[in-house]
């Protein structure tokens, strides 16, 4: 029988919606700057966990599932933050806007969110439930709150883990610039372009410690592909017919050469192979995502009857979830009327904007699962919502129309919003899953975090904008912020209706992730436990090979230590030890080094100036250091969880 709802713990209480409220709008405000700076943003929800711990406890009780809705709200800001940076700032980079639109930004940002907490109710049974996948950062969450909950040795390992990624983040480059983000190496072997690097975050070995081997060395293999393979062979064998692309490349080192045509050729690979990949998810999920609608609706009717129905299992009533989608809709076909003023083209794209907007929440919150919310290839995602809806404006309104890139970034700007809160709900979800929390109140708590955090974005991006510029290059502003994603999403809106993407490597791409398919397919008819899932791949190719090669690495610590434990004999109640330590040591080095970014992000603002902690450059080290830094965690970790071997009174995690 499940517990009753009234003698649950307090779950949505008046003081945890306020803190989540905070936090939400601060980490969107701190995850705003560092995305357009740095290109990436900081996952949230283990960083709110752990101010929700104290701060709670500071003011008398605070229990696990009172904490746990204050991360799902917090952890909102991020995400807001991403779907906003990742496209918005593209209206200002193609000139249709001067300044950021406050009603404009809040109703694209709070009703994409909602829209994204809408979409993903019935994905909740579909992924977390059925098929089981990890979602890697909703584990680690519920690490950090179990841990809370009864301190123990688990605090000793979170808590020395999280000092160890917090001096990381702080000697980067964002910080002392002791070490650089990065180690990369590369030259040229004949005409051949050779490059290999790795990102020195040891967050992302912890990340990898949580998706394990199989996803590490897919998503490495990916990157491989693009940067070991496509980039040499066409700066050996494209490059020279390129005329304006050997131009801009002649004299450059091989690093920068090497990202140059990553930039703007080869991660196009990576963008059929993501839209071919979309497309597979979609087909293979259909099963489950229709379940979990069946479900959806069988557990509202069994409500409605009076049936009991266990409080983990409660999710918003998919009646309301319906009747919401269409409220929160109608502002936006408003929204894109008066962009195009033609109900025959605002019409047609609200519809689309609804369709591509569930499959593509369902696409991120599976890759969300699959691989974490940190790697989730959103702006991939988004490049084929606005190439998608790219080509239906091109049609509807001609190859001139000068409003037809603003519409399709428009597009674009939702169902990113709506599609980077699916896949942090699906995590939220999953460590209230762990803990024995109620959905509909995490669902109700993200749609509240969603909308506070839309509130500060359009300031923000303002006195962001008026501080150092963004995405493109002024008399009064010579190195603005870059804002990577946006800047491609203007490229890729505006090279459509101009004719400049390169359609050759994208047709590549898909036929990559066809093969890729292939090869899975075949590896699950044979009984094989390694796979191939094609996104996964297709975010190895899509994103820098640095970002990979580190996730790898902690895959195979984590393959490691379960070989040697099994070696030694040891039996599960020791590998589950292991896996609870593992686990807490990955979640800790993520929470300092998140915590320290958020704290960097302070001075840095506040100062306007991107080198404001760094020493003196006779006190920098180079990559050297970086890499030892990054080894001693990685041994620290697999020490850590074989210590588990020794037996001790750690239970294993919950399922």
């Amino acid at each position: 029988m499940s517990t009753p709802s009234a003698a649950l713990p307090p779950q949505l209480t008046f003081r945890a919606i306020t803190l989540a409220i905070v936090l939400a709008m601060i980490l969107a405000a701190a995850n705003t700057y560092l995305g357009l700076f740095a290109g990436m943003t900081i996952a949230s929800a283990i960083p709110a966990a752990v101010v929700s711990m104290a701060v709670l406890r500071a003011l008398g009780g605070g229990g696990i599932l009172e904490n746990n809705i204050v991360q799902t709200g917090a952890s909102a800001g991020s995400s807001i933050a991403s779907g906003v940076i990742f496209t918005i700032p593209a209206l200002v980079i193609l000139g249709y806007w001067q300044d950021f639109k406050y009603s404009w930004v809040l109703a694209i940002a709070g009703l994409g969110g909602i829209l994204g907490v809408l979409f993903s109710v019935p994905l909740r049974r579909a992924l977390i439930v059925e098929q089981k996948l990890a979602f890697p950062e909703g584990q680690a969450a519920a690490e950090v709150l179990k841990t809370g909950e009864n301190p123990s040795e688990g605090i000793r390992i979170l808590g020395l883990s999280a000092l160890g990624g917090a001096f990381a983040k702080l000697a980067a480059a964002s910080g002392l610039r002791l070490i650089p983000d990065a180690a990369a190496s590369s030259g040229f072997f004949g005409k051949y372009l050779a490059y290999f690097g790795t990102n020195l975050s040891p967050a992302l070995i912890g990340v990898g410690y949580i998706v394990g081997l199989n996803v590490g060395i897919v998503v490495l293999a990916g990157a491989m592909l693009s940067w070991n393979i496509a980039i040499p062979v066409y700066a050996a064998f494209v490059l020279p017919s390129n005329a304006e692309l050997s131009t801009i490349a002649a004299g450059l080192p091989a690093e920068e050469l090497a990202g140059l045509l990553w930039s703007k050729q080869i991660r196009y690979l990576g963008v059929g192979a993501m839209l071919v990949g979309g497309m597979w998810a979609l087909v293979s999920l259909r099963h489950s995502l229709a379940s979990g609608v069946r479900s959806g609706l069988a557990a509202a009717r069994a409500s409605a009857a009076g049936v009991a129905v266990a409080h983990t299992e409660q999710d918003l009533p998919m009646k309301s979830v319906l009747i919401g989608i269409v409220l929160f809709t109608l502002p936006l076909a408003a929204l894109y009327q008066a962009i195009v003023g033609n109900f025959a083209v605002s019409l047609p794209m609200t519809v689309v904007m609804v369709v591509t907007g569930f499959l593509f929440c369902s696409v991120s919150a599976y890759m969300a699962g699959l691989v974490g919310s940190s790697n989730n290839p959103v702006s991939g995602i988004t490049i084929a919502t606005i190439l998608f809806s790219a080509v239906m404006l091109l049609l509807m309104m001609g190859p001139e129309s000068s409003i037809g890139p603003v519409a399709a970034v428009m597009i674009g700007a939702v169902v990113c919003c709506a599609a980077c809160i699916a896949g942090d709900n699906l995590q939220d979800l999953k460590c209230g899953y762990i803990v024995g929390a109620t959905p509909w109140r995490q669902q109700v708590m993200l749609a509240i975090g969603a909308a506070s955090s839309a509130l500060v974005m359009a300031p923000v991006l303002n006195l962001l904008a008026d501080a150092y510029g963004i995405g493109v290059a002024t008399e009064a502003h010579p190195k603005p912020l870059p804002a990577p994603q946006a800047t491609l999403m203007a490229s890729v809106s505006k090279g459509l209706f101009g004719g400049q993407l390169p359609w050759d490597m994208i047709a590549i791409g898909a036929l990559i992730g066809v093969a890729i398919i292939v090869l899975d397919e075949t590896l699950k008819a044979r009984g094989s436990s390694f796979r191939t899932p094609v996104l996964a791949a297709a975010v190895g190719i899509y994103l820098p090979l640095e970002l990979m090669t580190p996730i790898f690495i902690g895959g195979v610590i984590a393959h490691l230590v379960e070989r040697h434990l099994r070696r030694r004999g040891t039996d599960q109640a020791g590998l589950e030890r292991a896996n609870r330590k593992g686990l807490l040591f990955a979640a800790g080095v993520i929470t300092g080094e998140a915590l320290m970014g958020i704290g960097i992000a302070i001075p840095i603002v506040t100062s306007g100036r991107a080198d404001v902690l760094a020493l003196p450059p006779s006190m920098q080290f180079g990559e050297s250091l970086g890499l030892l830094v990054l080894a001693v965690l990685g041994a620290w970790l697999y020490r850590t969880a074989m210590s588990a071997d020794r037996g001790g009174s750690t239970p294993p995690p919950a399922r």
